[in-house]
């Protein structure tokens, strides 16, 4: 079976929206701004770009980073040319980016479900909030690579739902505090109590 990870930025009350500088959102950027540059709390991303098989994107993610990273040669060689997995009601093949390696559209939950049993190594699941919230709600996420930075952003778009639910069991299996406040927390959905 397949496990699905999903990583994120996120900031210390659960914000994950705007890190990277997206216009349109009143703390965009914050995981540049927020702390110094401390090159060691990267490490997971790159451990990531060697442990992951494919990629999966909801598709605001899905276009966001098929703009920028297919050029972006240097930073991301592994995700540039690894499958991914589009999770998307609304596109077609057509609005596919080539060039970005092997693209394969799910429409839904049950497709991520057939794709979680077959043969294959890790997904790594980027940005995505949507779709994080939905899996993770459904019991769905295997792992979770989280860096929470030291700001509280009040407004934005979470991780994780609201959603009454069953509680969800995590284990924490790795974690790291680093000189500029960020800390890496790993977790293994462990199954609802």
């Amino acid at each position: 079976m397949r496990q699905l990870i999903a990583t994120a930025f996120v900031s210390l009350d659960g914000v994950m929206e705007g890190p990277g500088g997206e216009p349109g959102y009143r703390n965009s950027g914050w995981t540049q701004t927020s702390v110094d540059f401390d090159p060691a709390a990267y490490e997971l991303k790159g451990r990531e770009q060697d442990e992951a098989a494919a990629m999966m994107l909801g598709r605001r993610s899905y276009e966001a980073f098929s703009a920028v990273w297919p050029s972006m040669t240097d930073e991301f060689p592994q995700y540039n040319s690894m499958p991914k997995f589009v999770v998307s009601t609304t596109l077609s093949e057509d609005d596919l980016v080539t060039g970005w390696g092997e693209t394969r559209i799910l429409r839904g939950v049950d497709d991520i479900a057939e794709l979680k049993k077959g043969e294959g190594g890790p997904i790594s699941i980027h940005g995505s909030g949507e779709l994080v919230r939905s899996l993770t709600d459904a019991g769905m996420v295997d792992r979770f690579h989280l860096l929470v930075f030291p700001v509280l952003l009040g407004r934005g778009a979470r991780l994780f739902s609201d959603a009454d639910k069953a509680a969800q069991r995590l284990r924490l299996i790795e974690h790291e505090s680093y000189g500029n406040g960020v800390q890496k927390q790993i977790f293994d959905y462990v199954g609802s109590a």
